[in-house]
């Protein structure tokens, strides 16, 4: 698994804590439900298997409090908030490891980064398309995180510093995900179409190198 690095000279490199789970996830709504469940004040990473799926190498990290994730970013675009749960939305698996460490919340929420901000129902909606886990996971969180969500909410935007924090998280912590709100990772993932053209090119390439080692290159012309 990918060890958890800086995203910039701004984050520090985050300690190993405890780890409680670590297993290949096809559904990330098992691994999410467990911070949840465990209370978990630590972190997250999660690596999709297939890097040709990423727009770049690297891994995701969530940071939970209390079970609620409330800060997200990727080692490998450097994009933090919705836009990094944007990079993570691909159908997977992943190899998903959660570690109970209290220290490496405490760091990145000292830097006060509203761009790392998550709004407590967002992974859930956006990496696990699970729209109950989203509404028990805005259940538990204190009303003052609803208005804590990243600088937008929308998956895959730029975050910039206009507009104030509940303008973002509220909206998306007001109830359950609809059909036309947030998308499923699979969803988000059919939206690209640069992932879908990678994978069908690797696809052909490996036709080719099959059919060549069984001497039916002239079956592909």
């Amino acid at each position: 698994m990918t060890p958890v690095c800086s995203l910039d000279s701004d984050l520090p490199d985050l300690p190993n804590g405890t780890l409680v789970r670590s297993r290949v996830e096809s559904d990330l709504t098992a691994p999410l439900a467990a911070a949840l469940d465990r209370e978990l004040t630590g972190y997250a990473v999660l690596e999709p298997q297939d890097a040709l799926l990423l727009d770049a190498e690297g891994a995701g990290v969530v940071a939970f409090e209390a079970g609620v994730p409330r800060f997200a970013y990727h080692t490998g675009t450097g994009r933090g908030g919705p836009a990094a749960l944007a990079d993570l939305a691909v159908p997977g698996p992943y190899d998903v490891a959660l570690r109970r460490a209290p220290d490496a919340l405490a760091a990145v929420a000292a830097l006060d980064r509203r761009d790392l901000r998550v709004s407590p129902g967002l992974v859930a909606d956006r990496l696990a398309g699970d729209p109950d886990l989203a509404e028990r996971t805005r259940a538990v969180a204190p009303s003052e995180w609803h208005d804590a969500g990243g600088a937008d909410d929308d998956a895959g935007v730029e975050t910039s510093d206009k507009g104030s924090a509940s303008d973002s998280g509220s909206e998306s912590d007001r109830g359950p995900a609809s059909d036309s709100g947030s998308p499923s990772a699979v969803e988000a993932f059919l939206d690209d179409e640069e992932k879908i053209d990678a994978i069908r090119d690797r696809a052909r390439e490996e036709a080719r190198e099959r059919a060549e080692e069984w001497g039916l290159e002239g079956e592909l012309q």
